[in-house]
């Protein structure tokens, strides 16, 4: 898997941009959101998702790891491809997409292009508790995005190490509720560690 790609910005369009990685040009599609904050010509890094099918590889990029993230959550829902997932992006911001699942808000998903009433009310089903759980993660103690990085980089590196995926995110989710000032990854695994 291709976790970024990190380059010159060498051409870009609302639909896809063009990063030079010394000589070799990545096409890679991405939301509208991620088009209005990268500056034609400048260096950038966007982080990637592969999509494999039997005719394409195709490159997803976004700007923030929390954009990839809820891009990952919409695709995992049946029936929702990564281009209808690059479309939700497209209309809604992340914040948005959120508040809506959180709100079970069905006419706000399903005013975007190509999202039904039942495709809607899935990814409000589907996703409300994960969406729940990450939000109420983030407004713990540590501002939102160093949170979810070291968390995700703690789960990431317990997983590897042998842990059960849901027995790391408990301890993990203990720990972070417990301490009461901001863990860097490394103390994080070691507490995580030791409690097992």
């Amino acid at each position: 898997m291709i976790a970024y790609i990190d380059g010159k910005l060498a051409y870009k369009e609302p639909a896809y941009v063009i990063i030079d990685v010394n000589g070799v040009g990545y096409q890679i599609k991405i939301s509208l959101s991620t088009y209005s904050a990268l500056p034609q010509g400048e260096r950038c890094r966007l982080q990637t998702y592969l999509h494999i099918k039997e005719d394409a590889h195709t490159l997803y990029g976004f700007l923030t790891t929390a954009e990839k993230d809820l891009f990952l959550h919409l695709i995992s829902i049946s029936g929702v491809g990564p281009n209808t997932g690059l479309t939700i992006l497209s209309s809604l911001s992340v914040e948005e997409v959120q508040q809506a699942i959180l709100r079970e808000d069905v006419r706000t998903i399903q005013h975007v292009k190509g999202i039904g009433a039942k495709t809607a009310q899935r990814i409000i089903l589907e996703l409300r508790d994960k969406i729940k759980k990450e939000t109420l993660t983030a407004d713990s103690v540590v501002p939102a995005a160093t949170h979810n990085t070291v968390r995700a980089e703690a789960l990431s590196a317990l997983v590897t190490l042998g842990f059960a995926k849901n027995v790391a995110e408990k301890t993990i989710d203990a720990i972070i509720k417990r301490e009461s000032r901001n863990l860097s990854v490394e103390e994080l695994i070691k507490f995580a560690l030791k409690s097992s």
